[in-house]
């Protein structure tokens, strides 16, 4: 009986232990590449930003130091760029939102009756990512430019000054990024809503609440997850975009963003450490507005 209950005591602790084991072999791959693919690049992208110019070498040539400089240069430098990515990031995403909540809305609660309309609708909504993003704004750049049939419809009606663009403009950057991101916004509000019990939208009207009054004390509160969702899936690839803001698209010389300035000192003025402070600052702006955001949403489970 002594040696039964000495042998049990002696097996318990193996057994944590070895699914401990076996769910780190499992976790293996996993962190391999994390570790491969994200944090290798990352580290890389912080040495190369504290690099300096090498004192012998040509141009693109750096040396690793820890030239912290580099940060204060190219804040104050770029940072009209710094601000313009956030402000048209800030404002298309507004913008998306409240073009995308009523599309959501009406697939994910008027049509949930009818499954083959939400289905055909939810159709259109995600074709957008048949067609490639940069032809889908050099579209956009064809339709909006002086020569079309929208824009000399407009300077005829005397809606525009005749000597007017419209691409160019921070207009036209923020259309962009509003219409090229909009699917972005619209399916995470569409999965919210569509679970949305409508037994509390009812409730709401059976305590006499008015259609706009049960909207702004139900249905937004419940739908809070998907907003915070969407918006972070919109306004973190819009900060960080540079097709529509580049010239060759819907921006122009007034409208350059990060990303314009990021791929400029990369690929033209092989400025390596600028291009890499920058893009760390983008990332950790971008981190402390998320969690901001998030804290005062009231949904952290969603980080």
């Amino acid at each position: 009986m002594a040696f039964a209950a000495f042998a049990t005591a002696e097996a318990q602790p193996q057994a944590p232990r070895k699914r401990s084991a076996i769910a780190l072999v499992l976790l293996a791959p996993g962190i391999a590449y994390l570790v491969l693919f994200f944090l290798t690049p990352l580290v890389s992208l912080l040495l190369t930003s504290l690099q300096v110019q090498s004192e012998f070498g040509d141009i693109g040539e750096f040396d690793y130091a820890f030239n912290w400089q580099n940060y204060v240069d190219v804040v104050s430098s770029y940072w009209p760029h710094i601000l313009r990515s956030f402000g048209y990031a800030l404002v298309a995403t507004v913008l998306a939102l409240v073009i995308s909540y009523p599309i959501a809305y009406f697939i994910g609660v008027k049509a949930r009756s009818k499954p083959l309309l939400q289905g055909i609708l939810l159709v259109l909504v995600i074709a957008p990512f048949f067609i490639s993003f940069l032809l889908r704004t050099l579209a956009w750049k064809q339709v909006l430019s002086d020569e079309s049939f929208i824009i000399t419809s407009l300077k005829a009606l005397s809606l525009m000054a005749p000597d007017a663009h419209f691409t160019g403009t921070p207009f036209a950057v923020i259309f962009g990024l509003t219409y090229n991101f909009i699917p972005f916004m619209t399916l995470p509000l569409y999965t919210t809503l569509e679970r949305l019990d409508l037994r509390y939208l009812e409730a709401g009207g059976d305590l006499y609440a008015s259609p706009a009054t049960v909207f702004r004390k139900v249905t937004v509160p419940l739908s809070m997850p998907g907003i915070v969702a969407g918006t972070l899936l919109t306004f973190i690839p819009a900060a960080g975009d540079y097709v529509n803001a580049s010239r060759d698209f819907l921006g122009g010389p007034g409208t350059q963003m990060m990303g314009n300035v990021i791929e400029a000192n990369f690929l033209v003025l092989l400025n390596y450490p600028a291009a890499a402070a920058l893009s760390i600052i983008l990332m950790a702006a971008i981190l402390i507005l998320v969690g901001i955001y998030v804290k005062r949403s009231g949904t952290e489970d969603l980080l």
